[in-house]
């Protein structure tokens, strides 16, 4: 019967649970996957989707046409609002499941470092399709609002980006900002010139990249941030985030109306439930087996988990690695109905890379380290690759493709446009009074 097989419940179909459950296809077992969206989100290039190269569709699949051929697995579009770590349940918005494993991969979102409520209206993040859709009509928006104001400096605080933190992220997003002023935008406004936009990458650390550990390669990073024109502000640290300027931590003040968050994140709110360690970002800390320790039925995985695989070696948060530890996780739940012992995970590093604009990237994998064009290239193949779905493959190929030979980004529709904040003495009335 049916009920009869072993249940697992994974939270969250991200790299990490959505590769657990595709795990357990040809498996004895129930399997149920929850996720608040409908989708499973291609994070490396969501970016792209906020700096308009690509719509939202090109880097998400429906969770439900990905595990469609999968007749042992349910999936369900609903929130964990609890678990219940004893009684084997978990509790979300609409119902109670129970199981026999659990597989949490919630994932991680954006974090102000205490300054949530006053800085998240002012400053998108980036961890989800909502994000980017955010950070692309408040990019949009400012180009469109400089357009309609007339007085020299509110424009230039229109024409002025922001964005906060230096890793992967934070490189990216400056980078195709700087594009989009250079090139996109370029003689498609009247009233002044786009190429003129400034773009600031604010890092509190020394260098960008902290993550790669080749300082040659963070080296070249900055050069090409700085060879495209973004202004790098090292060693900086943000200590105020206001409507039209931000103040760093020296005094220093920048005017802008436009800043993005790419500094920091925490785990998902659901790690606090699960009563176990954790570290100062609030991962859950695991060992390399990715189960408790006092509840051995439960794995952790992916962003949500702060763990050591058994050579020591600290596991990033990349999406190689959380491919890994789901895959890892779900080949434990079967050694355990087999009532074998679980093994613990050797985390294989693919590598580490980061695009910075058109023919700019570093990358590394092994001995081999790469910077310029052929990085970028490296860039492009591997994301293509790591895509789900051939769908999204082909369209996200013809974007890269357009944008390439025309220099054009064809995802530059605004909806839900805010009403523009211009200045009160900048109407044509106005000026034609003076004049």
């Amino acid at each position: 019967m049916l009920e009869s097989r072993p249940h697992v419940v994974i939270i969250g179909a991200g790299f990490a649970g959505l590769n657990a459950a595709k795990a357990f296809e040809f498996s004895n077992v129930r399997v149920t996957v929850i996720d608040r969206q409908n989708h499973h989100l291609f994070q490396p290039l969501l970016y792209q989707v906020a700096t308009a190269a690509l719509a939202a569709p090109d880097i998400a699949a429906p969770i439900r046409k990905i595990l469609r051929d999968q007749e042992n697995t349910t999936v369900l579009m609903d929130e964990v609002e609890e678990i219940d770590l004893e009684g084997r349940q978990i509790h979300t918005v609409h119902r109670v499941i129970s199981y026999d494993y659990l597989i949490v991969a919630a994932g991680m979102r954006t974090h102000y470092f205490g300054n949530d409520e006053k800085w998240a209206p002012l400053a998108d993040g980036l961890k989800t399709l909502e994000d980017a859709l955010a950070v692309r009509r408040r990019v949009l928006c400012a180009y469109e609002s400089a357009e309609l104001e007339t007085d020299p400096e509110r424009q230039r605080e229109w024409l002025t980006f922001i964005v906060v933190g230096g890793g992967p992220t934070g490189v990216e997003i400056a980078g195709a900002l700087r594009e989009i002023a250079g090139r996109t935008m370029a003689r498609n406004f009247r009233t002044f010139d786009a190429r003129t936009a400034e773009v600031y990458l604010i890092e509190g650390l020394g260098h960008v990249l902290d993550g790669m550990p080749e300082p040659r390669l963070r080296q070249s990073a900055l050069d090409q941030l700085r060879e495209l024109g973004v202004n790098v502000k090292l060693n900086t640290f943000v200590a105020e985030i206001h409507p039209d300027h931000i103040v760093t931590a020296d005094g220093e003040v920048i005017r802008s109306r436009t800043v993005v968050w790419a500094a920091g994140v925490k785990a998902e709110s659901l790690a606090d439930r699960l009563g176990a360690e954790q570290d100062r970002a609030g991962r859950i800390i695991v060992g390399p087996s990715l189960a408790l320790d006092e509840h051995p039925e439960v794995f952790v995985v992916g962003d949500i988990a702060s763990c050591k695989d058994v050579e020591g070696v600290d596991v990033p948060g990349l999406a190689p690695a959380a491919i890994q530890m789901g895959e890892h996780a779900a080949m434990n739940i079967k050694r355990a109905i087999a009532d074998r012992d679980l093994l613990g995970y050797r985390y294989l590093d693919k590598g580490q890379m980061a695009t910075i604009g058109r023919s700019r990237a570093v990358a590394m994998s092994g001995p081999l380290k790469m910077t310029g064009l052929i990085a970028w290239l490296a860039w492009l193949f591997i994301h293509l690759m790591y895509l789900v779905g051939f769908r999204n493959r082909v369209a996200v190929l013809s974007e890269w493709a357009w944008a390439y030979l025309t220099f054009q980004r064809s995802a530059r529709v605004v909806v839900d446009r805010p009403q523009p904040q211009i200045a009160e003495a900048s109407s044509t009335d106005d000026k034609d009074e003076e004049e």
